[in-house]
């Protein structure tokens, strides 16, 4: 009896070991990273008149996929008489609201809570409203519910804003948000964004623009005078002001201060420099190219100003007079068998004398190729 109990309570240990291990091993559910990204966009928050304007562009893609649908019963002058015009129908209405906000990817979820808070506004202007003021997002969200203010106009009291003189925007630009003061874009500076910045100069102005570009780039912090390196006030480095002429000039750093190794050599640009490796024939150079090296490396020799490749010649000597050995070495054996036999020498030598001819030949022969074209030729191809 206590053998069977203790068979039987292994085998509910064991059983429920295995249930835990078999939990265990189950892997975590991954989260949908895509789902819950959506679901972020759809419950985000956005600004009152922000919000409300995705309501108005939301019933107006309705708007724009009912313009053209009719009745479902088909029978046009009976539609005309009993509901009125399909335009400004309720029927039209109806099914402009049962798609409203679907298509809204951030604040989807704040969207219908406008159109459930807004619903007989909505109603209002559609029935009342919709042809002497076509323009719902003004009636709504500037006349009705006040969030926004027209383009141009700003904060709680839909102010006008500043000109910026067309080089800036208002800030609270179309809300009943901001201050009002001008956001000056790159290179302009001011509250009304009429100045230039530090590194920008005037290059227009009239009542109503200006118009500043940007200084030379030889010009530091401090700005510039006009275009160009020679209007510029303070020198950046790479460049030295002229005591002169006035302006900036470049600095030359391939001759006041070249770093570049033996195997390289110098190029001077606006404001800086640049080191370019030396031809592979070179030993040291001074530009480009086997004709503008200092001394020729090894396997080259300097012939006609250039640094000529010579290891390919001193092979081709070497191949040449092993050749001449081997020939050498079939008519020394050809003469050892002269002395047993005549007969076979003279065949043996027939035979060593037409492998030299053919040999000869075949290597002293320039292939049978396409010539190149000439120069002249080659430029009037890349001309066409």
């Amino acid at each position: 009896m206590k053998l069977n109990r203790l068979l039987v309570s292994f085998a509910v240990l064991t059983l429920s070991l295995c249930v835990q291990l078999s939990e265990a091993d189950v892997p975590p559910e991954v989260p949908n990273l895509a789902k819950s990204k959506k679901d972020r966009q759809k419950s985000e928050k956005l600004p009152p008149c922000r919000a409300c304007t995705v309501l108005v562009n939301s019933f107006r893609d309705g708007m724009k996929r009912t313009e053209r649908s009719k009745h479902d019963g088909g029978d046009a002058a009976w539609e005309e008489e009993r509901l009125g015009s399909y335009k400004t129908s309720e029927l039209r209405l109806v099914e402009i609201q049962e798609s409203l906000c679907r298509d809204v990817g951030r604040g989807e979820d704040q969207c219908h809570q406008l159109a459930e808070e807004h619903e007989s506004l909505i109603e209002d202007w559609w029935k009342e409203h919709q042809t002497a003021q076509p323009d719902l997002q003004h009636w709504l969200c500037v006349e009705q519910v006040q969030v926004c203010c027209p383009d141009g106009f700003y904060g709680p009291n839909c102010d006008p804003c500043p000109s910026c003189f067309g080089n800036g925007k208002c800030k609270g630009n179309g809300t009943r948000k901001g201050n009002g003061k001008c956001a000056c874009e790159e290179g302009y500076t001011g509250d009304n964004c009429d100045g230039c910045g530090s590194e920008h100069y005037e290059a227009f102005r009239d009542t109503d623009k200006l118009l500043c570009s940007r200084c030379h780039k030889a010009c530091a912090t401090g700005g510039c005078t006009g275009a160009g390196p020679n209007a510029c006030r303070v020198c950046r480095s790479g460049w030295i002001m002229d005591s002169q002429r006035g302006g900036c000039t470049d600095i030359d750093e391939c001759i006041t201060a070249n770093t570049c190794t033996k195997q390289q050599f110098c190029v001077n640009n606006e404001g800086s420099f640049n080191c370019l490796e030396c031809d592979k024939s070179c030993d040291g150079c001074d530009g480009d190219g086997p004709d503008m090296c200092k001394e020729c490396a090894d396997g080259y020799e300097l012939r006609d100003g250039m640094c000529t490749d010579v290891s390919n010649e001193k092979r081709n000597q070497y191949v040449t007079f092993t050749r001449y050995l081997t020939y050498l070495g079939l008519c020394i054996a050809t003469c050892i068998v002269l002395q047993s036999s005549t007969w076979l020498a003279a065949l043996i030598g027939l035979a060593v004398a037409v492998y030299i001819s053919i040999s000869e030949y075949w290597l002293n022969t320039e292939p049978q190729g396409t010539p190149a074209p000439s120069p002249k030729i080659l430029d009037e191809l890349l001309q066409q």
